[in-house]
């Protein structure tokens, strides 16, 4: 086993370039103080998240693939809510010296793997390491609107169909199912039962630690018309009820076209919301689940919603 503490930066660097991917964008990539990418429509869209070991993931029940795998795809699919087309990311890591480099090659074969099955054509352009008591993952991701005009969160309007493409309850039952069967008699993060859990709940679990949204249908989505459209990050009704304030209208949800209640209040689906004429054929993947009506706020089969649902870090804490 090497340490990062053993290797020092240069070194584990050069262990961990050969194994990221590269942007078809990329004019100059890692090596000088920053990266220069093309940007052919004159514009680029950015976005920016970070993970951190406690509040948003645990050692025992992610591997380091899965974490460099869903720091990539969180912040791909804000570009690809955009209406854009990822093109590169910039990724940082701090964590304690005595870490094992094997875990940063991990996270970096993530890193790789969810761009190349998810956004093809997008790398990683640069990014910086450091120490840290807490192995933490911040990632800046870019995007090509490909002379399309972004896709905001402000542009439904009253008759419009409410859509959505992706699951919005898995991966908030596989984070129940963590929390239920892949912990210790003291509820502490179990690393065997949570390989035994993912063995028989592979779906469930699997969307919450390695995320695959639908990231090629938010260019379809702005390509056929959508309105407005963000990514499902903290629940269906937080994020609906955004859509509804940005845009100045009610979303009423249908609940006959949602899996399960948990399809309102999970977080962490990463599906695609978006709404659409009501003359607009919706785009493959993309299923119709209620309406924009006039008024405010969120509404289910018509009655006001106003449970808060989904996850906010600030009020809820660790999940």
């Amino acid at each position: 086993m090497s340490t990062l503490g053993e290797l020092g930066e240069a070194a584990v660097l050069a262990r961990i370039f050969p194994r990221l991917p590269e942007s078809t964008a990329t004019i100059l990539g890692p090596g000088d103080d920053a990266a220069v990418l093309r940007a052919p429509d004159g514009r680029f869209v950015v976005t920016t998240d970070t993970m951190i070991h406690g509040p948003d993931f645990r050692l025992a029940w992610s591997t380091p693939h899965d974490l460099g795998w869903k720091a990539a795809t969180t912040n791909l699919a804000d570009i690809a809510a955009m209406g854009a087309v990822p093109t590169a990311l910039v990724v940082a890591v701090a964590a304690p010296a005595d870490t094992d480099v094997a875990v940063l090659e991990g996270i970096a074969d993530g890193l790789r793997d969810a761009c190349v099955r998810l956004a093809p054509g997008c790398g990683v352009v640069g990014g910086d390491l450091s120490s840290s008591a807490t192995l933490t993952i911040a990632v800046t991701a870019f995007g090509d609107l490909e002379g399309r005009d972004a896709v905001l969160r402000s542009g439904a309007r009253p008759g419009d169909v409410v859509a959505v493409s992706g699951a919005l309850d898995l991966a908030a039952r596989g984070l129940e199912l963590l929390f239920e069967r892949a912990v210790d008699e003291e509820g502490a993060p179990d690393a065997a039962r949570a390989r035994a859990v993912r063995a028989e709940f592979p779906a469930e679990v699997e969307a919450q630690l390695a995320p695959a949204p639908p990231l090629l249908d938010g260019p379809a989505a702005a390509l056929a018309g959508a309105t407005s459209m963000l990514d499902v990050s903290d629940g269906l009704a937080i994020d609906g009820r955004r859509i509804a304030t940005a845009s100045g209208v009610r979303l009423d949800i249908h609940s006959a076209a949602l899996e399960s209640t948990a399809s309102l209040t999970g977080g962490e689906a990463h599906a695609l919301l978006a709404t659409f004429p009501a003359e607009a054929a919706l785009p493959r993947g993309f299923r119709m689940i209620g309406r924009v009506l006039a008024g405010e706020g969120l509404s289910v089969d018509g009655v006001p919603y106003d449970a808060r649902g989904g996850w906010d870090p600030y009020v809820d804490g660790e999940r």
